[in-house]
């Protein structure tokens, strides 16, 4: 029973999304950055919920949130 030390979660805001395929489009693109092992956007909530093997560069997350075509508002 060991508790999973090894990662960060960080809560990110994202406006512009509205539907499923958004989720899975931001998803998509917040997952290709090096050291993220877990990604959950919720449209509804206009959050994004990254899981990390160390603190991302928030730079890297607002570009892939950018390429997907959404906007990284801040964290939540």
């Amino acid at each position: 029973m060991s508790a999973q030390t090894d990662t960060v979660t960080t809560v990110y805001k994202v406006s512009g999304m509205s539907c499923g395929h958004c989720e899975g489009a931001v998803s998509g693109e917040i997952s290709q950055i090096p050291g993220v092992t877990s990604v959950k956007a919720v449209a509804a909530a206009g959050e994004v919920t990254v899981v990390s093997a160390a603190p991302l560069d928030e730079e890297a997350v607002r570009a892939a949130i950018d390429e997907a075509g959404y906007e990284l508002v801040g964290r939540a």
